[in-house]
């Protein structure tokens, strides 16, 4: 049951939030990415090859472990502006817009690459954030019993409950460590 809010009854603000569009719970949110770092991200991926707006997004939570995920609310504006300014050029193909890097584009990365400021999915790991790791760590697990939880058998699905509840147990329990 909810708690009263003031004005009625209804979950706490940041589970409004979430609920409206974000992409885990509050708690969860990794480093958030200057706007800079949203565009090199685009040019560096469509560098290797043409993708659409969601592969990007994914691609990007992709190198950084899960750390850093472009929410679309950046990467489509983004892609239109990068799409404006020619460094990028889009095209629709199956249903789909799909992007491409341009010569332009090309430049305009090697340019930022003489300045040797690296990946933005770097940094997401040299941000100073005590819970990357922690955070890196949950990431991975729920990927894991996703996975099983989408293609394993009534037997591996109770061992992997077991092993999820074991776990949280354990968790609890270095808290109550004095």
């Amino acid at each position: 049951m909810w708690r009263h809010q003031g004005e009625g009854f209804g979950p706490p603000a940041h589970f409004k939030r979430w609920m409206r569009g974000g992409f885990g719970p509050p708690w969860m949110a990794g480093p958030r990415a200057r706007r800079g770092d949203v565009r090199i991200g685009i040019l560096s991926v469509l560098a290797e090859r043409p993708m659409h707006g969601y592969e990007i997004i994914r691609e990007l939570e992709s190198r950084s472990g899960g750390r850093w995920r472009p929410s679309p609310g950046s990467v489509y504006p983004t892609l239109q502006l990068l799409e404006d300014e020619g460094l990028i050029k889009g095209d629709d193909r199956d249903g789909k817009r799909v992007f491409e890097i341009t010569g332009e584009g090309e430049a305009a990365l090697a340019a930022r690459s003489q300045d040797d400021a690296g990946a933005p999915w770097d940094a997401a790991d040299e941000s100073g954030d005590p819970f990357a790791g922690l955070r890196n760590a949950v990431f991975q697990l729920g990927a894991a019993a996703m996975q099983v939880g989408g293609t394993g058998s009534p037997e591996q699905l109770a061992r992997a409950k077991q092993i999820l509840d074991e776990a949280r147990k354990k968790v609890y329990g270095i808290l109550a460590e004095t």
